[in-house]
């Protein structure tokens, strides 16, 4: 079993009772506090996202195969969203068990195949879906989620009254009448494992805590 919580921006913390893991914890650039979770596993999508805490069991900011505990992890190169040069960006794939969550920073939406094959079946999506030319917006998140093609959404990235983005991000409401899936609010995501998976594709809405 394992839970999900949204802190704002891309960032959002898994926990199991074994294990918590952390991704963009660098909420300071976005005007809010940066997260510190001691012998927490720490993931970036970008350098410029973490916070490389003393007091975590593990930092991860760029491609490769990492195991920790409950957690099995690979982080996928990709392009950043809009930016023509190089692999400046990372996309995971976490198992957790028998669950397989794929978290998306800032990318290009337009991925190749073998980015998908890496990727694989997936269950849970955790993507940016804000748009205005810094991370996906409605319409791309859209079309790569059903790419994809998981069971739940979880959209991050969207416009939040408390959260100073660079450029202004577009609601959530625009995201999710632009996929046209049921949607489900909570404050945390409870997985109590597969079987616990919707059958048709579900957007979690997370209120940000």
């Amino acid at each position: 079993m394992f839970e999900i919580e949204y802190k704002g921006a891309n960032s959002v913390v898994i926990s199991t009772k074994k294990v918590t893991l952390v991704t963009d914890p660098k909420l300071s650039l976005v005007g809010l506090k940066d997260i510190a979770l001691k012998d927490a596993v720490e993931i970036a999508t970008e350098a410029r996202f973490a916070t490389n805490g003393q007091d975590a069991r593990l930092v991860i900011e760029g491609p490769g195969e990492y195991g920790v505990a409950d957690f099995d992890i690979k982080g996928i190169p990709a392009q950043r969203h809009l930016d023509a040069e190089g692999q400046l960006d990372t996309m995971y794939r976490i198992e957790l068990g028998d669950v397989r969550i794929a978290l998306l920073g800032n990318i290009y939406e337009k991925l190749s195949e073998d980015q998908l094959e890496e990727l694989g079946v997936i269950d849970i999506l955790i993507i940016p879906v804000g748009g205005n030319g810094y991370t996906l917006d409605a319409t791309g998140a859209a079309l790569l989620t059903r790419k994809i093609d998981p069971k739940v959404v979880i959209p991050v990235h969207y416009a939040d009254s408390a959260v100073k983005y660079e450029v202004a991000q577009d609601t959530l409401d625009t995201f999710v009448k632009e996929l046209g899936a049921s949607v489900e609010t909570t404050a945390k995501y409870k997985v109590k494992g597969p079987q616990a998976i919707p059958a048709a594709l579900t957007v979690v809405e997370l209120t940000r805590v």
